[in-house]
């Protein structure tokens, strides 16, 4: 079937039960049934129960496509702001009317419960590892926003316990289901576009700006706030720690670099077919604003060798006009062409022998119209994927490893920047060659009392 044909068979099923099989990977391996899944799968009338950690708006639109589907209920919501609770229940009676059976801002009162089958995480990245990893010891299966991991290191500790509690477990970068992301990955792999040289990820962020410096305070009342830093250094209480800001600073996330890095470049690993690059260079600084309150770049460009090609990564924020003209975006240079491909769709840009002529193409597709993703709603997409595969316990499209391997590029390119020098990797391994200080930044120092639980 042509890209266009499958392309217009995707647009006219997308149905909300049928939809997202269309863009399914189905994969070999499968886990094994617990009980209570089996008895969750068998018929038509199964309830899946889901509980949110993290009510943030990135958690609760989950949850919100997730109670979309058939036959879902939200059971429990958890967050160390009470004030969030009350918003994201807010959000979500304006679809459906939802009454939890348990509020809590402890996590651990809701992996408690015995009647719950997943969980969605929505929390800030450096939760990510530990509310997973306890959450499949508890027997649920686990939807986890990207970033999948604050280090390396976490993310091999969550394919172990996902694959030693037989969990299914998807991390949040939805593009994974998008059908035109698929299609143009298809297309790349087809060899058309002749050798692959450069692949070239993006974003460029105009939405943020300068955030002004602001003083320590008390925490607000509502927000339980040694929880919200769990095992991150303890510190005093800052607004721009908190929330949504907690991005741009290492101690709970990687800045641009992670945060849509976990988008594009999992895009370019999948088209790849590649696990991870053998090294890293990066630069960047603050050079927009160089007195806010971010540690994090504000522009930054990274560079991997992938083996036979290279990768590159810059970002920028308060400025939108990236490579293309898009904002964000994954570019594949081949010797014959360049495919160009971000949310809003992808097309072709053939190559040139000179400085002005065409180089002869393949197809006659070589100028191809800017393709689309139909109107799918990719994040539904992927939420019906993630509760497919918990009824066939087949592995998602965007499993734990595949997550993980996504990952080590963007932690990598990190590493690289906070040491300021090239960083090599032991692909096979995973761990740094040469530069222990730069394998230090490979895995993380919680804060007492907290610690990877050792699998039981």
């Amino acid at each position: 079937m042509n890209t266009r044909t499958r392309r217009n068979f995707l647009q006219q099923s997308l149905g909300l039960t049928a939809a997202a099989g269309m863009a399914l990977v189905n994969r070999k391996t499968t886990f094994a049934r617990t009980a209570a899944s089996q008895n969750k799968i068998a018929g038509a009338n199964r309830r899946i129960r889901f509980g949110l950690i993290g009510s943030g708006g990135q958690g609760t639109g989950d949850l919100g496509r997730a109670l979309r589907i058939p036959n879902t209920e939200c059971v429990a919501l958890c967050d160390v702001d009470d004030a969030m609770v009350a918003e994201a229940l807010k959000k979500l009676n304006r679809e459906r009317e939802v009454k939890p059976e348990l509020i809590t801002r402890d996590f651990r009162k809701l992996l408690d419960r015995k009647d719950l089958d997943a969980v969605i995480i929505g929390t800030p990245d450096h939760w990510h590892a530990l509310t997973t990893i306890m959450a499949c010891q508890a027997g649920k299966d686990v939807y986890v926003e990207k970033p999948l991991s604050l280090v390396i290191g976490e993310g091999r500790e969550m394919i172990r316990a996902a694959r030693h509690y037989n969990r299914v477990v998807q991390m949040g970068t939805q593009q994974r289901s998008a059908p035109h992301f698929k299609d143009a990955v298809e297309y790349v792999k087809s060899g058309v576009l002749g050798k692959i040289r450069v692949v070239r990820c993006w974003a460029y962020q105009d939405w943020m700006g300068n955030i002004a410096k602001k003083p320590d305070t008390d925490p607000p009342a509502s927000v339980d706030y040694d929880l919200w830093l769990g095992p991150a250094p303890k510190r005093p209480f800052n607004e721009n720690r908190f929330h949504f800001n907690f991005r741009w600073y290492y101690d709970y996330s990687g800045g641009l670099m992670t945060d849509w890095g976990a988008h594009m470049i999992d895009i370019a690993n999948w088209a790849m077919g590649i696990k991870a690059p053998h090294s890293a260079s990066s630069v960047g600084g603050k050079y927009g604003f160089p007195d806010d309150a971010e540690e994090t770049p504000d522009t930054q460009q990274a560079i991997w060798d992938c083996g036979d090609y290279s990768m590159i990564w810059e970002h920028a924020t308060a400025i939108g006009q990236g490579p293309f003209m898009r904002d964000h975006g994954v570019a594949f240079h081949g010797n014959n062409g360049i495919l160009v491909v971000d949310r809003g769709g992808w097309e072709v840009f053939p190559e040139t022998t000179g400085t002005t002529k065409r180089k002869s193409y393949k197809e006659s597709s070589a100028s191809l119209p800017r393709q689309g993703n139909g109107g799918a709603d990719s994040g539904l997409l992927h939420m019906k994927n993630f509760i497919d595969c918990m009824d066939s316990r087949h592995r998602p499209v965007s499993d734990v490893e595949i997550g993980h391997n996504s990952m080590i590029a963007c932690h990598l390119g990190n590493l690289a920047y906070r040491t300021q020098r090239t960083v090599r990797w032991d692909v096979e391994n995973e761990k740094v060659i040469g530069d222990a200080d730069a394998q230090k930044l490979v895995t993380k120092e919680y804060r007492s009392p907290w610690k990877i639980p050792a699998l039981m």
